[in-house]
């Protein structure tokens, strides 16, 4: 046998090898897949997915080089997608369910065919997926539920109605949905409330009402309710409201930095605080906290008073002298009883005083206030007031630091510049509420086509800034027309008129030949250019 020939039987051998394998991974896949069906627990279809994922990622990388190169494309589609679930800020449960009905399919179809002759990808294309958040409704009048399931749906939510309690309930018998909508006209909270109180975490809960008065709002709180809407409903409220609930159980852990000098101690405040779901870093050498400070960025700082190197309000006012950490909150701990001395403490740098030995409850109810209100100033210091996006110059410094990175990575990143069409008609003829709402509207339009990763910001006005890493301006650009096509689908109402509104914008990527700094003047060059056209339009900025 030549050397040729004998290769080519060791090659022909492991690939008899892989297609054995086949034989068990197939099936593997259609067990994991019909598990993350049955999944109830966010966290269980979370690393059910995972596993999932990285067997497609095998697959993906591995088939092609066996010759099995329709396989490996498939594999490649579901792996997509998987990623876009997994990648979601709010990943939605009808993607789930899509998902698992597609690699069920697919690896039953080819199991059944011989290796040669596999299927072609499944029809249902991972672009046309959502992965917005699954909302269940209950609307009995059908014109109501039409309207908002629509309105919904555009800003990227997957909404399935029900009209009658019964389905509804059955249905979430057999898969809890991200949120609840209760449209009431008659007594539809009583069989929500039994629901609400039997699960672990209740879900979010919105509801829509003829009435306003005491009893019905103390009806819908009892049964769970974040919110209250009497008809005619601001669906663009609903939205605003639906999105903060969703985002509350979403939050990143509070960051809790633990400064004392006694290790056990610490280590115990760390158990604590940790099975709070909080993240707790602890440090006994206080000449290392500032290192601390900008590699952990805390939110709250639980400082021991009498330290060998240094007490703690000496080391409170070393922190107070550096205007980055002006938002840290500190609370002391210490035995010390003498309210005098807590004073003098407090006067000179210091939030709180706690007194050791602290119960555990009352360790935790006390970070916990205190890390809620340092977070929610921070975002505010941070964040702009109308939309909760990040302001002109943070974003500006997001495009930078993005830059950057895709300059070291050598990975794209597309920098978009948007602005609504016509805005100052809008102010000028529905009014300044108005111009506010449809601001907001497209701020949360936005954060539910977006990613993660993504940085969005509002640059000034009705203008908008969104950094999308690892992203191509052929990607963005795709993103982007969808977005541009659902917000004009969007309606807005002022009193007695019906209203929409367009966007332009325009997309630069960086390259080796675009300076970080200019990417954001190209990007507003592109959107000039959309304008000038005739706006409605998305444009990416000529290359050099």
């Amino acid at each position: 046998m030549s050397n040729a020939e004998a290769l080519q039987s060791q090659l022909q051998a492991l690939t008899d090898k892989f297609a054995e394998r086949l034989q068990q991974e197939l099936p593997e896949l259609d067990r994991l897949a019909e598990a993350l069906q049955q999944a109830r627990d966010n966290e269980q279809r979370r690393q059910l997915m995972l596993v999932l994922h990285e067997h497609l990622h095998r697959l993906a990388g591995s088939a092609g080089t066996f010759g099995f190169t329709t396989l490996g494309q498939q594999a490649r589609l579901l792996e997509q997608r998987a990623d876009r679930w997994l990648e979601a800020s709010k990943p939605s449960g009808q993607a789930l369910t899509a998902f698992v009905r597609a690699v069920r399919l697919w690896t039953a179809e080819t199991q059944a065919r011989a290796p040669n002759n596999l299927p072609e990808a499944p029809a249902e294309s991972c672009d046309n997926l959502q992965a917005g958040c699954r909302i269940f409704l209950l609307e009995s009048d059908p014109d109501a539920g039409h309207k908002l399931c629509q309105t919904l749906g555009n800003f990227g939510y997957d909404v399935l109605r029900f009209s009658q309690p019964e389905p509804l309930l059955a249905a979430l018998a057999e898969q809890l949905p991200d949120a609840l909508i209760v449209s009431q006209h008659a007594n539809e909270l009583a069989a929500i409330g039994p629901l609400q109180q039997s699960l672990e975490t209740p879900l979010p809960l919105l509801v829509i009402s003829q009435r306003s008065d005491f009893d019905s709002q103390l009806a819908a709180v009892r049964a769970g309710a974040q919110g209250y809407f009497t008809r005619p409903v601001d669906l663009t409220q609903l939205e605003n409201s639906l999105e903060h609930c969703l985002n509350l159980q979403h939050n990143e852990p509070y960051r809790i930095l633990i400064v004392d000098d006694d290790a056990d101690l610490a280590a115990r405040y760390s158990l604590v605080l940790r099975n709070s779901q909080m993240l707790v870093q602890t440090l006994s050498d206080p000449s290392q906290l500032f290192d601390t400070l900008h590699t952990f960025n805390p939110e709250v700082l639980l400082l021991d008073v009498n330290m060998p190197l240094c007490s703690g309000p000496e080391l409170a006012q070393m922190i107070r002298l550096n205007d980055e950490w002006l938002r840290l909150t500190i609370i002391y701990l210490s035995a010390e009883t003498d309210i005098n001395r807590q004073m003098a403490a407090l006067l000179k740098a210091g939030d709180d005083f706690i007194t050791k030995p602290i119960s555990d409850n009352a360790l935790i109810a006390a970070v916990f206030s205190h890390a809620k209100r340092a977070r929610s100033l921070s975002t505010a210091l941070a964040r702009d007031s109308l939309t909760g996006l990040l302001k002109h110059a943070d974003i500006k410094e997001h495009v930078i630091v993005e830059a950057q990175r895709a300059q070291r990575s050598g990975k794209p990143t597309s920098v978009v510049m948007l602005d609504l069409d016509h805005f100052k008609q809008v102010n000028d003829q529905y009014g300044h509420a108005a111009g506010d709402n449809v601001i907001r509207s497209l701020a949360n339009l936005l954060r539910q086509r977006l990613r993660r990763i993504d940085s969005l910001g509002r640059y000034g006005g009705e203008e908008f800034v969104a950094v999308l890493p690892e992203c191509s301006a052929e990607q963005a650009k795709t993103i982007f027309d969808e977005i541009r096509q659902r917000f004009a689908a969007l309606n807005f109402h002022a009193g007695p008129h019906t209203f929409s509104v367009s966007l332009s914008a325009g997309i630069c990527e960086t390259s080796a030949q675009v300076e970080p700094g200019t990417l954001l003047e190209r990007a507003d060059q592109a959107l000039y250019v959309a304008k000038h056209n005739g706006r409605n339009q998305v444009r990416i900025a000529a290359r050099d």
